[in-house]
C-alpha cells in the first residue's frame, strides 16, 4: 500500500503527524511560508518564483475569526504569515462615470473582482504616519492592497460628494460611494514598499 500524497505534511518538515485532525483535516503546523508586503510569496526564506503554484497556494488560502492564514484542502491544512495582506491590486479597470461607474480589479494572481458592496473598498491610515493604505476585499475576509500606480488610477477616478455635512473625496462603484478621505487627505499617496 503507498501512502497517501500530502501536500502540507512535505511542507512542514515536523510533518504535523502526532497532531488530531481539526474539522476532519490533518492539521500540518506552521508551514515556513509567508507572504511579504509586496505580495511575494516566500518558502524556508526563499521567493517562490511559479505564478502557477503562489496561484495554487492561492486558491486554498483563507483566514480564521482570529485573523490567522492558513492553506486549507479538503484532507490538510497548515497556517502561514501575512505581513499586510495576501494580495495586491496590481490593475484597474473602469467602465462608465461618477454615479454609474464601475470599477473593477485585478490582483498580482490574476483573481478578478468587481468593487461593489462585497467587495468593498476601504482606506486605512497609519495613526504614526498619516500614511493611507487603500484595501478591496477580495474574498472570505482576504484583502488587496492596492499597488501605488493603482492608487493613482483610483484617484484620478474620483470625485467630491457630501457625505452626512462633510466634503468627501471618493469613487463610485457599482453604484456605491467609497470615501479615499477628506479632500485635502486624498492627494496622498501611499509609499511602495
Amino acid at each position: 500500500m503507498t501512502e497517501e500524497f500530502s501536500l502540507f505534511k512535505s511542507l512542514n518538515k515536523d510533518g504535523g503527524a502526532e497532531t488530531p485532525p481539526v474539522g476532519g483535516r490533518q492539521f500540518c503546523g506552521d508551514l515556513n511560508m509567508r507572504i511579504a508586503k509586496d505580495g511575494t510569496w516566500f518558502y524556508h526564506g526563499s521567493p517562490i518564483g511559479r505564478k502557477e503554484l503562489v496561484r495554487l497556494f492561492a486558491s486554498v488560502l483563507s483566514r480564521d475569526e482570529n485573523g490567522e492564514f492558513w492553506l486549507i484542502t479538503p484532507a490538510e491544512m497548515g497556517r502561514i504569515q501575512v505581513d499586510d495582506a495576501p494580495f495586491i491590486g496590481v490593475e484597474l479597470f473602469s467602465k462608465g462615470s461618477g454615479a454609474d461607474q464601475t470599477l473593477s480589479l485585478r490582483t498580482n494572481v490574476d483573481e478578478n473582482v468587481m468593487i461593489d458592496g462585497d467587495h468593498p473598498l476601504r482606506v486605512e491610515t497609519d495613526p504614526r504616519t498619516g500614511e493611507p493604505s487603500p484595501y478591496v476585499t477580495i474574498r472570505d475576509g482576504l484583502d488587496a492592497r492596492l499597488a501605488r500606480s493603482v492608487y493613482y488610477h483610483l484617484v484620478s477616478l474620483g470625485g467630491e460628494e457630501t457625505v452626512e455635512g462633510e466634503r468627501i473625496f471618493g469613487v463610485w462603484s457599482s453604484g456605491m460611494f467609497f470615501p479615499l478621505g477628506e479632500v485635502e487627505e486624498a492627494e496622498e499617496v501611499p509609499e511602495e514598499e
